[in-house]
């Protein structure tokens, strides 16, 4: 049995709180969002990841399992990706697509 949206938005929340109040929450795209100083870096859909991703690593992340390329308006969508279940099954692995979800936000807000 897979995780569900609701274990996997735990996962989460238990995964940002070193950025204590920086992050907040936000309901998008019909699941659930995490924001860094108001912009959004990873979430939650139909037990998916999405993860906000900079430039120069789409290339490299989109080779990995698990990923692909974000298309929830039918095209592929910019520095956005999806993961798959078996790509953060260990809290190891959710803790790096958490960190480079933030790593986008701190280098958008610059």
């Amino acid at each position: 049995m897979g995780t569900t949206s609701l274990e996997l938005v735990k996962r989460i929340r238990a995964g940002v709180t070193a950025w204590g109040s920086a992050i907040t929450e936000k309901k998008m795209f019909g699941g659930y969002c995490t924001l860094y100083n108001g912009k959004m870096s990873i979430g939650e859909i139909k037990g998916r990841l999405l993860v906000r991703v900079v430039p120069e690593k789409m290339e490299t992340v989109l080779k990995s399992p698990f990923v692909t390329p974000m298309d929830f308006t039918g095209k592929p969508m910019k520095e956005f990706i999806f993961v798959s279940e078996g790509g953060f099954t260990t809290n190891e692995d959710l803790q790096y697509w958490i960190e480079l979800g933030i790593e986008h936000a701190q280098l958008k807000s610059n």
